[in-house]
């Protein structure tokens, strides 16, 4: 079978993957348009895609009956895919679900206290030559420890959010879901709405998947119910967030802060919320470590090796 991979990926899942295909490597770094994606659907019999990447129910339209069999996503997030489009043509998708977990949690907890803390803010301090000495009263922030921990999408990496937060800090967890969660994993309740928990928390992490219909679930209405001394961490999706909305209420000052590893319309990122003091940035750090991409390379070539073989693939979507 003839494979594209649209993104270079770490050396072991290339060896692995040529291992078993006849691989093509895409040598631009930047997503895949949706003309590029309608053609790849018809040159090539599999194709692991990866963030950004334009499946779109148009792209399949336009590729009419695939040669693709199967979308091996890299990565557990698969917004950029069409799943039903794919479906009605044929094509299988599949994501890597379990590999980034940890790895995204751990960025969620950066981004916690960095935020919590002034970490940017203070960093850019000191590289500035503008610190004058330790102060009793500079650079307060939030102190984490014992406070309300909002998670909202209570599944596997908020779960992991949730454990770091409660056994780590101390901190109670009151969290939002769309189904009633039996297990959380650790101390918590399950609160009726979203506005509840947006109200109830000190630090709110956003873990929901992306998609339509998650889009803008945190807009204005959610962030009025927040606290002025809370902050507000993503690691999710850019576009779960009303970016306008946010930055509205970080520049007012109706919240305290925002920890972003994620953009609505990434990578560009506004100059307004790139100029603000009270916000934390990061370049989609979530799964950044080798083997971490290795765990997931590896993965998505497992689903591909799976469907070669006329077998189920272990995580199809």
């Amino acid at each position: 079978m003839t494979l594209l991979i649209t993104r270079t990926l770490p050396d072991a899942v290339l060896k692995a993957a040529r291992d078993r295909f006849e691989v093509t490597l895409r040598a631009d770094q930047s997503p895949m348009t949706e003309a590029e994606a309608a053609a790849a659907l018809g040159t090539h019999d599999a194709i692991l895609p990866t963030l950004g990447d334009a499946f779109t129910a148009g792209a399949f339209a336009a590729a009419g009956a695939p040669r693709c069999r199967v979308l091996a996503n890299f990565g557990v997030g698969y917004n950029h895919i069409d799943v039903d489009a794919a479906r009605a043509a044929g094509v299988t998708v599949t994501n890597t679900p379990g590999a980034v977990t940890d790895a995204t949690a751990d960025i969620a907890l950066t981004l916690i206290l960095m935020t919590a803390r002034r970490a940017g803010a203070g960093e850019r301090m000191v590289r500035a030559g503008a610190w004058d000495g330790w102060h009793p009263t500079q650079m307060l922030g939030l102190h984490v420890t014992g406070k309300t921990l909002g998670v909202v999408g209570m599944g596997r990496i908020g779960k992991a959010i949730a454990r770091r937060c409660h056994h780590g800090f101390g901190m109670e967890v009151v969290f939002h879901n769309r189904s009633r969660v039996a297990d959380p994993g650790v101390p918590a309740r399950q609160l009726d709405t979203l506005a509840d928990v947006m109200a109830a928390a000190d630090v709110v992490a956003v873990a929901v998947p992306g998609g339509a219909g998650t889009r803008h679930l945190i807009g204005p209405a959610t962030l009025a119910a927040m606290r002025p001394d809370a902050i507000l961490v993503n690691i999710a999706r850019g576009d779960v967030i009303d970016e306008a909305a946010l930055i509205d209420a970080l520049e007012a000052g109706r919240i305290a802060g925002a920890g972003l590893d994620v953009y609505e319309f990434e990578p560009q990122v506004p100059e307004r919320l790139r100029a603000l003091e009270n916000a934390v940035l990061l370049p989609h750090l979530g799964t950044a470590a080798l083997e971490v991409r290795e765990a997931m390379g590896l993965m998505a070539v497992e689903n591909l090796v799976a469907v070669a073989e006329e077998r189920e693939p272990p995580n199809a979507v």
